[in-house]
């Protein structure tokens, strides 16, 4: 019997742009495949889930504003970290180790044909992983992401995708050990600093957390929303 498969890519200390170049080789092979097909094609395709400890970086979604890049692009460098203008949704964000940055490239169209409730997806997705070590997440109207405490005012997830033909790249960005002092540099999100503020699952439960175990944790939550066959530690396709 034919089924969706989840291939996943473990990418440890990844360079941003060699991680959206393979971004963009999946889902345009997703995109061949779904032109490929014809009517009576059955439902199901090959899906990859991506997770990256990246190197530090900040990227600016295309509706993001630069202002909200609180350090001179020409200092970046010289601090050792890197900047990105991207195609996902979204204002500016950071990424680097410690913080789980997952990339779902997905054919939609094998699930349902609705961008607003993938993100609603992801969003319960990391809040019933979250949940799991005590942490109590939750959606906040008019922003997309996680955010916890009592007034739902610290993010601690923050997401963002772009989507062709219903494939799926870009994705979300979970602080698991993150060095939040990085995010000092950023608008995060493009919110003003003093209505919202961010912080991740070890600064929540006052200890480190276990980077393989949260993995874990969310492909199991991932494929009750997207059900598919795990193929586990896939290589690092090559650029072809």
């Amino acid at each position: 019997m034919k089924k969706n498969l989840l291939h996943i890519h473990i990418l440890k200390q990844a360079d941003y742009q060699e991680v959206w170049d393979f971004q963009e080789i999946l889902m345009q092979k997703l995109i061949r495949t779904k032109r490929n097909q014809t009517v009576n094609s059955s439902p199901f395709s090959t899906h990859h889930l991506i997770f990256c400890e990246h190197k530090p970086v900040y990227t600016l979604g295309k509706s993001g504003s630069i202002d909200n890049l609180l350090i001179p692009e020409d200092k970046l460098e010289s601090s050792k970290f890197e900047f990105h203008k991207i195609n996902r949704g979204g204002d500016i964000t950071y990424h680097g180790p410690g913080q789980w940055t997952i990339y779902p490239i997905l054919d939609l169209e094998c699930y349902y044909r609705d961008v607003h409730k993938y993100v609603r997806s992801l969003e319960e997705i990391v809040i019933n992983l979250l949940a799991d070590y005590g942490i109590e997440g939750s959606p906040v109207q008019d922003f997309t992401g996680v955010w916890v405490g009592e007034q739902s005012n610290r993010k601690i997830c923050a997401i963002g995708v772009h989507l062709s033909r219903w494939v799926s790249m870009h994705g979300l960005a979970l602080n698991v050990n993150s060095n939040l002092s990085h995010f000092n540099y950023i608008i995060p999100c493009g919110i003003p600093q003093g209505e919202k503020s961010v912080t991740s699952m070890s600064e929540e439960v006052n200890r480190p957390i276990d980077m393989s175990e949260v993995k874990d944790k969310f492909i199991t939550e991932f494929v009750s929303y997207f059900p598919a066959e795990v193929m586990e530690n896939t290589p690092y396709l090559p650029k072809s």
